[in-house]
């Protein structure tokens, strides 16, 4: 057996060698692989892409943590397994999490497949709309996630964070981007609400059972802590509703979801919190997605994403449409 195989033969309960590991491709960050074990039971590994990256981003020791404080809550999340920091095992470090079962529904070609009634795909948006309020009213310190960022100025460090990222990542000059930076700065709210930040909440992100009901949110390494509008901006971008110019086959577009309305309507009732500027944190979004996506996009023509390699082309034109997206939304803020 290899390295990896030993640690986890000693270290994971059940993990019994030798194993099999497949990626699970489809995400753009960190490497994620299924892991199935001689006894036929099932594990999923993280570990960060195999070059120089944004050290915050691809932080196992910090992910793991936070999927373990989030496990104390009724937010569904994977069971955390085991942590490696030690890099001679896998050249990096690594943590391990129960296999959970269930869709990711991240085009509206599946949703329809998994989810083919509408009453269904409503069952499943409630269920979006509860789980986004639930993490949102978790108290970090209670689940020994106080000290995972700074609580306050969330939007003055995204800002400056992702401006960062971009110039250190971009692959050519994209003049929305900076506009748009100097308007959100010009245009930015006060944070009236403050907890557990997901940074990437999104039905693709999450495994979606046969129920109609979020079995797991995924994909935590953005996570921080800071203003929860944040989120909801970031799912409406992603809500997209049949007839929409910019759908682009997203989950929700096949239709029988909540409307963003009503989305906003009934999460503001969960949790109390008046939802406003709501196109703000939209634009916002678009335009740090645009900045991370430009991130993924360096990461691929640098060759260190392992053997899944997509159209590069294909991530351009989706740059330039967040960027054009993200300027058309913070210019008709009155």
């Amino acid at each position: 057996m290899g390295p990896v195989s030993d640690w986890l033969a000693e270290n994971v309960a059940g993990a019994a060698p030798p194993f099999a590991f497949s990626l699970i491709v489809g995400g753009h960050s960190n490497l994620t692989y299924r892991v199935e074990a001689a006894n036929g039971a099932c594990f999923v590994l993280r570990r960060p892409p195999l070059g120089a990256v944004l050290a915050t981003a691809h932080d196992m020791s910090r992910e793991h943590k936070i999927i373990t404080g989030v496990a104390k809550t009724a937010v569904p999340v994977p069971k955390a397994l085991g942590l490696c920091e030690d890099e001679s095992v896998n050249d990096a470090p690594f943590y391990v999490m129960n296999f959970v079962a269930g869709h990711v529904l991240d085009t509206s070609e599946i949703a329809g497949k998994v989810l083919p009634e509408p009453g269904l795909r409503s069952a499943l948006g409630q269920s979006v709309i509860e789980t986004l309020a639930k993490l949102h009213g978790v108290d970090p310190d209670a689940v020994g996630l106080g000290d995972l960022g700074r609580k306050e100025a969330y939007l003055d460090r995204q800002l400056k964070r992702w401006r960062t990222q971009w110039e250190k990542s971009k692959t050519r000059e994209l003049p929305a981007m900076e506009e748009t930076y100097e308007l959100l700065l010009a245009a930015k709210p006060e944070q009236k609400y403050t907890g557990i930040v997901h940074g990437d909440y999104r039905i693709g992100n999450m495994l979606s059972g046969d129920d109609a009901q979020v079995k797991a949110v995924l994909d935590w390494e953005l996570c921080t802590l800071g203003d929860t509008l944040a989120d909801v901006g970031y799912v409406m971008n992603n809500w997209a509703q049949p007839g929409d110019p910019d759908a682009d086959g997203s989950p929700t577009s096949i239709g029988g979801f909540p409307s963003r309305e009503e989305f906003i309507e009934a999460y503001s009732k969960r949790t109390g919190h008046e939802v406003t500027s709501v196109d703000y944190y939209r634009s916002f979004q678009y335009w740090r997605l645009a900045a991370i996506v430009e991130g993924v996009l360096a990461r691929y023509l640098k060759g260190v994403m392992g053997d899944d390699k997509p159209d590069t082309g294909v991530f351009k034109q989706r740059i330039d449409r967040l960027a054009e997206s993200a300027l058309h939304l913070v210019r008709s803020l009155g």
